[in-house]
């Protein structure tokens, strides 16, 4: 509900966890900036490999990691559901460890590459991610929190470019594997969400998990106020009750005894199925994510230095990709501020129609060469960090708050299963393209669809800023 007071303590403690959670992202961030950093060496004669790496292993270096998570994601709803949040995303670390172990190891091409696959198998726990801090924290700020989930992937971005400017490639590596273990770590000092434990009948430590992020009494009628809440969203006749505003039949179903039996035994797709807001915010969430990923923000994140190199060449490439990253960091941060503010529709709306202008402009401007070349690098930057100020952050917010905890993981999963489709065509296909087309006109598709995007939103997305879940689903049920 809006207007729901926040201890600052609590903001502390639920920052703090968001943190912590989110430090995935960066993980996931090391393993995208690093081919745009190292291609230049594992493609010359003195690389540090065993042989160059040819223009197509190249390319699977910068997409593989989409095919590792494509092939996960799906299974990211059930060990979300069986193991729980906590454990899931622990167990999502696991994969960058070992593949920044082997990397540190070998110099063979194929194991290189077989581990940058690999890793995408915990950048698929973007899911986890983002299911596990839409449940701890609370509605008020929930949107500003679960952006950070977009703030540090751009960190993970700037660090690793940092790091690929002045460290050698064995300390790179070395300083991602470390970072990696560090982030299992920190996750160890979280509770368990609340919605996971109370889905497990598990109300005693459920309490102490809403105590912990909520700082307060774990016997306190906050605490019990909160469960009552977590078991009507929960119950598979929500959405019936909802639809009819039948406020008699919700308080008679908060302390119905038979709930918890029937919470277990309604499984993730039959509710799917028969829930239209599910549905409904589904189509919603999958057009959002689909075209903002489309708007070709991902190869500049990539292909950075590349692009660079191409658009201005006396300017050092690893300088440019450090303030882009920065850039899109920037503009990541200002969007978290904002999210809770101006709303998700908003943002997403007006910052797709500027990125579109942007990339229409950057877009001319590598075709017919209108205006002197430094104007190329200030249009990469203007589109990046308009694109971050929303259609880069939103699509990310959404999945964690429009869905039912009872199809939240397998909705975030079949969304996120989505994205790294997505991602792989665009960078599969990306270098082809250019040689066929050329960057100009290729940004130029950009820009449609980033007007496109721009229209969606405005027609299409609802409003979810500051509301809780049972009322996201009545947006939802009220759409036609």
């Amino acid at each position: 509900m809006t207007g729901e007071k926040v201890k600052f303590s609590a903001i502390i403690v639920q920052g703090l966890g968001t943190l912590a959670i989110s430090l995935l992202m960066s993980l996931t961030g090391f393993v995208y900036a690093w081919p745009s950093y190292t291609a230049a060496n594992f493609m010359s004669n003195d690389t540090v490999l065993s042989a160059p790496m040819s223009q197509t292993e190249m390319s699977l270096l910068g997409s593989l990691t989409n095919i590792g998570a494509l092939i996960v994601t799906p299974f990211c709803g059930y060990v979300l559901n069986k193991i729980g949040r906590k454990y899931a995303a622990m167990l999502f670390g696991i994969p960058f460890v070992i593949a920044w172990t082997v990397i540190s190891f070998t110099t063979h091409v194929p194991l290189v590459l077989a581990s940058v696959g690999f890793a995408g198998a915990g950048a698929a726990g973007q899911v986890v991610s983002a299911v596990y801090i839409s449940e701890i924290c609370q509605d008020s700020i929930r949107g500003a929190l679960a952006s950070t989930v977009a703030s540090c992937y751009f960190i993970g971005l700037l660090v690793s470019y940092v790091l690929g400017g002045y460290l050698s490639y064995h300390q790179v590596v070395k300083t991602h594997l470390i970072i990696s273990i560090l982030y299992i770590l920190m996750l160890a000092l979280l509770k368990e969400s609340p919605v996971f434990l109370v889905q497990k009948g598990k109300l005693e430590d459920a309490a102490k998990s809403i105590a912990f992020y909520r700082r307060v009494d774990a016997n306190s009628k906050v605490v019990e106020t909160e469960i009552k809440k977590i078991k009507l969203l929960l119950d598979p006749r929500i959405e019936r009750l909802l639809q009819e505003k039948d406020i008699n039949a919700v308080e008679t179903l908060l302390d119905n005894k038979g709930t918890d039996e029937e919470m277990k035994t309604e499984s993730q797709w039959k509710f799917l199925a028969k829930s239209s807001s599910s549905k409904r915010a589904l189509l919603s969430c999958l057009v959002v994510m689909s075209t903002t990923i489309l708007m070709g923000a991902i190869v500049l994140q990539v292909y950075a230095e590349p692009l660079f190199k191409e658009a201005l060449p006396s300017m050092e490439s690893n300088l440019c990709s450090i303030l882009l990253a920065s850039d899109f960091l920037v503009g990541s941060l200002i969007c978290a501020l904002m999210l809770d503010r101006l709303g998700r529709k908003a943002l997403l709306t007006s910052s797709s129609i500027a990125s579109g202008i942007c990339a229409l402009l950057l877009g001319t401007q590598l075709w017919f060469h209108w205006a002197p070349v430094w104007c190329t690098v200030v249009l990469i930057y203007s589109y990046c960090f308009v694109y971050n100020l929303g259609a880069a952050v939103v699509p990310f917010v959404l999945p964690a708050e429009v869905f039912l905890p009872e199809v939240r993981g397998l909705c975030n999963s079949l969304v996120l299963g989505v994205a790294w489709t997505m991602n792989f065509i665009t960078l599969i296909i990306f270098n082809p393209l250019v040689t066929y087309l050329g960057l100009g006109p290729l940004f130029c598709v950009f820009a449609v669809v980033c007007f496109i995007g721009a229209l969606y939103s405005h027609l299409c997305v609802p409003e979810t800023k500051g509301l809780s879940a049972d009322a996201i689903q009545l947006l939802f049920l009220k759409r036609k």
